[in-house]
């Protein structure tokens, strides 16, 4: 019986999203790609290169998939001691060249607590059988839960996650109370250590200050948070084999400084390809193990190219693995800010780019644009709850979220191929898309109606009517003329029309009809991402 293994690891979202600065995504994403790339080199050592199903382009360390797909026998304990060594290796460097670099005042008592993140950071998925898919499901099915979470022993918690202990290098020291804070004199200790480190990390002269590349001032943050600042250090990343961030690296300055300007909003966007494994399936049953080899090469293919042909000036892709990703969008300090018009621009075209794969996938996304004092680990999420959204309501889709520095946000989900739909707007003057239309007309005038509970927003409500909105609709985004640009028509009687309503609004099943008041939510998230991305107000 032909034997077959599918392996992945996690965490990888909660490793990825432990984050502050753009360069803990790109430190993230090197070590988790460093860590596939060894199990796929093992694997070749044990099993030869033809053994390897899926990712493709296994000689390409940036971006390697942590989901890996075998023909032959490897073990789970092959599996998990392969991943286990590369990242005690990455641990064992970054900690003696700390210890070197930055001499402790007595010593460092923190060995043992590097090991414990050595053991106990990954979990390691495993699942065999006769084909593709069977391997692929026994790994689903074989999942576990995580059963260790670091322990604070000194009673002082990182800033960025608030919950792992400071590594520093009385960390682990034995205390009979180890819930106590520090005292005044080990916080002087503390704060020494992480300047001298931060010196030390940007090559900083005495007699000046650190800029804050790899450390800011009030920053203290525990061991892997530590780990993936100093993986993105050019002559560590190339001791370690992990690629090195890419030429002209800067960081993204969101936050407001002091005299300057008031801070600068960023787009965020995080992408998968739609049921990926049905895919793969469907590849197997009618191509084999050729067809898997084929779609995976194409889809990573996609991945680099993406990475690589990214317009610098306009932001970066942290990851593309094929058929996930993520990126900002953002300007250097020098240049003019990103205005929000420039990020939906770019939204609009992202079909295209991903229809370069020419495999038969679709794409969900979520695209955040952040306010300037929204943390970066907060916005990851909304990511992540908003390309679940795209997925939830339909799959081929994007969900554009805002976030405020408040926290709070508006959102608005669309198929891509009725995205024009904000391109349709015309205000009151007659003027559309191109002659910087008046958004502020539709929005007061919804906000009225609201105010005056002739649009009435009510979650699954029988008694909402909604003719009021979908007058207003047509008033503000209809074709005035019948389309020649062969995009879907946009006006009220299309829109509500049952079939493509289920298309526009949110898939449902034949028998299920959209409710008014999905209808004038749909319109409310509409009119409220118009408002805030395409106003020229």
């Amino acid at each position: 019986m032909s034997e077959y293994t599918a392996i992945s690891f996690a965490p990888v979202q909660g490793f990825i999203e432990k984050s502050r600065k753009l360069r803990d995504l790109y430190g993230s994403s090197g070590i988790l790609s460093y860590l596939s790339h060894q199990l796929i080199s093992k694997a070749v050592e044990k099993l030869g290169e033809e053994s390897i199903i899926s990712p493709g382009m296994i000689n390409i360390q940036k971006g390697m998939p942590n989901r890996i797909l075998l023909y032959g026998e490897f073990s789970r304990d092959e599996a998990k001691n392969t991943v286990l060594k590369a990242w005690q290796t990455i641990l064992d460097f970054c900690r003696h060249w700390i210890e070197e670099q930055v001499p402790a005042k007595d010593k460092y008592h923190w060995e043992q607590e590097w090991i414990r993140w050595g053991l106990y950071t990954w979990e390691i998925f495993w699942g065999h059988g006769e084909n593709s898919a069977a391997a692929m499901k026994d790994l689903e099915t074989r999942k576990l839960r995580r059963d260790w979470v670091a322990i604070n022993w000194m009673g002082e918690s990182s800033s960025l996650t608030g919950t792992d202990a400071i590594a520093w290098s009385k960390l682990g020291l034995d205390d009979s109370n180890p819930g106590r804070r520090l005292t005044e004199a080990e916080k002087e200790e503390l704060d020494d250590f992480y300047n001298r480190l931060s010196r030390v990390l940007e090559n900083c002269p005495s007699d000046q200050e650190p800029e804050g590349k790899f450390l800011a001032p009030n920053e203290r943050i525990s061991v892997p948070e530590l780990v993936k600042r100093l993986v993105t250090r050019e002559d560590l990343a190339k001791k370690l084999n992990i690629t090195e961030l890419e030429t002209g690296f800067t960081e993204i300055v969101r936050m407001p400084e002091k005299g300057g300007e008031s801070g600068r909003w960023t787009g965020w966007f995080m992408g998968d390809g739609d049921k990926v494994g049905d895919k793969i399936k469907e590849i197997s049953d009618k191509e084999g193990d050729a067809g898997i080899k084929t779609f995976s090469h194409a889809m990573r293919h996609w991945g680099e190219s993406f990475g690589y042909n990214f317009p610098k000036d306009q932001g970066r892709v942290i990851y593309a693995g094929g058929d996930d990703f993520l990126g900002v969008l953002y300007t250097d300090q020098h240049s003019t800010p990103l205005q929000p018009l420039d990020a939906f621009s770019w939204l609009r075209q992202l079909p295209q780019e991903w229809a370069k794969h020419q495999q038969d996938i679709t794409l969900s996304v979520g695209f955040v644009w952040a306010a300037p004092s929204v943390p970066q680990r907060d916005i990851l999420q909304h990511c992540r709850d908003a390309e679940k959204q795209a997925k939830n309501l339909g799959r081929d889709r994007v969900t554009i979220r805002v976030v405020f520095n408040s926290g709070q946000y508006v959102q608005w989900t669309c198929p891509w191929d009725y995205l024009h739909v904000l391109q349709n707007y015309r205000d009151r003057d007659g003027k559309i898309w191109g002659e910087h239309p008046n958004w502020s007309h539709v929005y007061s005038d919804w906000g009225q109606l609201k105010a005056r509970h002739a649009i009435e927003l009510k979650e699954k409500s029988d008694d909402v009517d909604h003719q009021i909105a979908l007058a207003l609709f047509d008033l503000y985004f209809r074709d005035r003329s019948p389309r020649t640009d062969g995009l879907k028509p946009i006006n009220q009687k299309y829109l509500t029309d049952s079939k493509h309503s289920k298309h526009i609004i949110k898939k449902l099943s034949d028998t299920d009809v959209i409710s008014p008041a999905e209808f004038i939510e749909w319109l409310d998230g509409l009119i409220n991402i118009g408002w805030q991305l395409c106003s020229n107000s």
